[in-house]
């Protein structure tokens, strides 16, 4: 068996250390004792994507907002997905991932950070939504295992009735915020239709051969 390589760490501000292994041809981003991220497990991650892009209005010339680059699985999703028209902003709090992504990751990257349809903000995925008025077509959250802050513990205020009505606001009418999960969560889910939203809570597999865990994805459109 291959043993784990720690290739680098890195500080999430207001949060724990990231911690990047090899094992073989495989990534891994962890933090604490919790495994974020495993470069064999696409399947769900891409699912946020193209299940999203498959659900525009407009997909032409959509605007998408992804929160969280991870090992970019989902923003190659998107760019495979949508035109040449479209934008999608890509809000990354550390920049140590991008590094990573351009480094050690750059194969599996496959330059997608340097497509010109790619904006890339530093920053807290949060502020970039406040910072938003009808701006996207779509919002992709994947910044923690589920609805709560597990990375950056200021996350929380992106599930609450508060963070989810920030959201709202930014979308464009008819706009989808599309939320990644590791589980189902009851709770969360009676929360977004509490907030406005029509919801649609989608199961998918972790890999992309239909293997692996069951992670959830919600869709929930604004009105």
């Amino acid at each position: 068996m291959k043993m784990r390589e720690l290739i680098d760490t890195a500080e999430v501000p207001g949060g724990e250390e990231l911690r990047l292994f090899r094992r073989g041809d495989d990534f891994i981003i962890a933090i604490g004792g919790n495994e974020l991220m495993n470069s064999r497990m696409s399947g769900s991650e891409e699912a946020l994507a193209t299940m999203t892009c498959d659900r525009l209005r407009s997909p032409g010339a959509a605007h998408l907002l992804i929160g969280g680059y991870g090992m970019g699985f989902t923003l190659r999703a998107a760019l495979a997905k949508l035109g040449p028209d479209a934008k999608i902003t890509v809000a990354e709090l550390v920049p140590a991932i991008l590094d990573w992504a351009r480094g050690p990751m750059a194969e599996l990257a496959a330059g997608c950070l340097d497509d010109p349809r790619v904006e890339l903000v530093i920053g807290d995925v949060a502020t970039t939504i406040a910072a938003a008025t009808r701006r996207y077509d779509a919002i992709l959250l994947d910044v923690d295992n589920g609805p709560d802050g597990l990375t950056h513990p200021s996350n929380d205020r992106l599930y609450s009735p508060g963070g989810l009505a920030v959201a709202k606001a930014a979308l464009r009418p008819g706009g989808i915020l599309a939320i990644w999960s590791a589980a189902p969560d009851a709770r969360f889910a009676r929360r977004l239709t509490a907030s406005g939203f029509k919801v649609e809570e989608v199961g998918v597999r972790a890999r992309s051969n239909g293997k692996g865990p069951r992670h959830v994805i919600w869709f929930a459109r604004s009105g």
